[in-house]
């Protein structure tokens, strides 16, 4: 399949970086750090076939970087791996808490961070995969001093949009925070909420905040690699078909059970997840099966969008095509090469 963007062995993006806004602590640059491969992707994407074939072939561990798949007893609409692939390639950070519990990227950095530290000292290589940009990014980048959730706090914002509804919300945030505001659809109730509880916290803007100067801790080599389409409309078809897949082997069963099982709300970070958001409304009888199926599909493919959008800004990225029938040897030379090539890197 021809290939529009990544070169046979693949495409190195180099796009600028503000990098006045990161510093490094400790002159990490005048010694060899171990590598880490942070492998990424859309969803649809083709990374855990790809990643399962990078263990059987270099010495790697998993680390799952899918803030859908912490959550326990949540398989079928995540995509999680099953037991024959984590089998042949067991996966750090999925099943890590209950549905009704929350996960967070300081969290996610804090877990990864030690798990790579103890890899590492196995003489193995990290190898990060997933699809949450927003977790790539606190690892490597390291995250803004913002302060800890408030209930307090929480419980007046949620009871302010009972009354105006999340559009509402959205604009009081947009009346303090407008460069936040305009990065937010009006109803990711998730991330206003974060914001303006931010904001009622600190009495300083989330976008103020974020633009401080950070420390970061990442004592590693990051290998990154990305797989991207060379034909979207391929794309689409596949998460069409994924998630119908997802409704064939019991996404609604799935979440019925949750919901027997767990005393969750629908405004729960996990019952947010794409496919979860939607099934919970047909189960509520908001909307019909083929609504649940267009929905479904339709915020998944903006998903992918928003990933995608990511990865194209992201500095030292080397693409591949995810479309492309050896993609798993394309990726695997590349990596092997690498880490004979660069000073200080052995193949294990």
């Amino acid at each position: 399949m021809p290939v529009k963007k990544p070169a046979a062995t693949g495409k190195r993006n180099t796009a600028p970086r503000d990098a006045d806004k990161t510093q490094v602590v400790g002159d990490t640059r005048a010694r060899i750090q171990p590598p880490a491969i942070l492998l990424m992707g859309p969803t649809a994407s083709g990374k855990t076939g790809v990643a399962v074939k990078l263990v059987r072939r270099l010495k790697c561990e998993i680390i799952s970087v899918d803030s859908a798949q912490v959550y326990r007893d949540m398989d079928v609409g995540t995509a999680k791996p099953d037991a024959e692939v984590l089998a042949a390639a067991p996966h750090h950070l999925i099943n890590v808490i209950g549905p009704d519990e929350a996960y967070s990227a300081a969290r996610f950095r804090d877990d990864a961070l030690t798990l790579m530290r103890e890899i590492t000292e196995r003489g193995n290589i990290p190898l990060l995969v997933g699809g949450t940009m927003m977790y790539f990014k606190a690892l490597t980048e390291g995250l803004s001093e913002l302060p800890e959730a408030d209930p307090l706090i929480r419980m007046i914002i949620d009871t302010m949009a009972e009354e105006k509804g999340w559009p509402g919300v959205h604009r009081e945030l947009a009346r303090v925070d407008p460069e936040i505001a305009a990065r937010l659809a009006p109803n990711d109730a998730q991330r206003i909420q974060r914001a303006l509880e931010v904001y009622y916290i600190t009495d300083r803007t989330m976008s103020e905040l974020q633009k401080k100067p950070k420390y970061v801790y990442f004592p590693y080599t990051p290998l990154k690699i990305a797989l991207l389409p060379s034909d979207r409309a391929v794309l689409h078809e596949r998460i069409a078909d994924r998630f119908e897949a997802m409704l064939e082997l019991g996404l609604i069963s799935e979440l019925r059970r949750l919901r027997k099982n767990y005393a969750l709300e629908a405004t729960m970070p996990s019952m947010r997840c794409v496919g979860y958001r939607q099934a919970w409304d047909y189960l509520d009888e908001k909307i019909s099966l083929s609504q649940l199926r267009e929905q479904g599909i339709a915020a998944t493919r903006q998903l992918a969008k928003r990933q995608l959008t990511w990865l194209r800004s992201t500095k030292n990225l080397v693409e591949f095509d995810c479309l492309a029938e050896d993609l798993d040897s394309r990726v695997l030379d590349h990596l092997q090469a690498l880490l004979a090539d660069q000073p200080g890197m052995r193949l294990p």
